[in-house]
């Protein structure tokens, strides 16, 4: 539905310098297919992205896992977005749940990450979804468009930003979102984007899921209409990360 498929790794807080190299000549050595048919994001912890960089095949892109709300200055310990560019990074991650829940970052800062993120040349996956309880509760689709709103009511420009929908119930925890109900949400997501940005914003941008995607579940999630790509937890540092990529060829078939 919103162009070409896109798979993103997400490497969280793993590796050292060896394991790094091993997970990318892994990736290096694999056969996917062409880049007119997938687009394929890592996202390595900060201190390894220039390494990363310097390794990866060049058909492979790469992200970081956040960087801060505004330009340098006196913010100890965080990371702007003009350094990301400064090294040569395109993409960034930004508002994970993990992060949402254990850093407290809200809707609005998120919002004003991505804003601030794709004002400085980034291209970013943006992330929501919605937990056990507000699922339980039947307010699911409430909680994404109000994380998706956020992000709306501050960009003007979506051709650089996916959206990456994650179940924070199904993060790590080896429950996975039925096709269906990814569908239903990504559906959801797509129809909030017609009404409240533009019919083309909805068409053309690409919403993507997150929440336990294996080797052995990908090829179907991949095959709903509105699934246009996954971003990949813990599966991203294991070989099948190269199986996910090739589910894409589910879409170009």
């Amino acid at each position: 539905m919103g162009g070409k498929f896109f798979v993103g790794g997400n490497w969280k807080c793993n590796g050292t310098t060896e394991e790094v190299k091993k997970i990318v000549a892994t990736l290096n050595d694999g056969k996917v297919p062409s880049g007119d048919v997938v687009e394929v994001v890592v996202s390595p912890p900060f201190v390894f992205l220039s390494l990363v960089q310097s390794l990866l095949r060049n058909d492979f892109q790469v992200a970081a896992q956040n960087c801060w709300v505004k330009k340098s200055g006196a913010f100890t310990g965080e990371v702007s977005a003009e350094m990301l560019v400064n090294l040569g990074i395109p993409w960034v991650i930004i508002g994970h749940s993990e992060r949402r829940s254990l850093l407290g970052e809200s809707n609005e800062f998120v919002g004003d990450k991505v804003a601030y993120a794709v004002s400085q040349g980034l291209k970013v996956i943006a992330c929501v979804g919605e937990t056990l309880e507000q699922r339980e509760a039947g307010s699911t689709v409430d909680v994404v468009a109000a994380q998706t709103k956020a992000i709306a009511d501050r960009i003007s420009d979506w051709k650089n930003v996916v959206i990456a929908y994650e179940p924070v119930w199904a993060i790590g925890t080896g429950k996975v979102a039925t096709p269906a109900q990814a569908q239903e949400v990504h559906s959801e997501l797509r129809k909030w984007l017609n009404a409240n940005v533009s019919a083309e914003v909805a068409e053309s941008t690409r919403i993507i899921y997150g929440g336990s995607v294996n080797g052995a579940n990908s090829k179907e999630l991949a095959g709903q209409p509105d699934v246009d790509g996954f971003l990949v937890g813990g599966a991203s540092l294991k070989p099948e990360f190269l199986d996910i990529i090739n589910s894409a060829t589910v879409k170009s078939s």
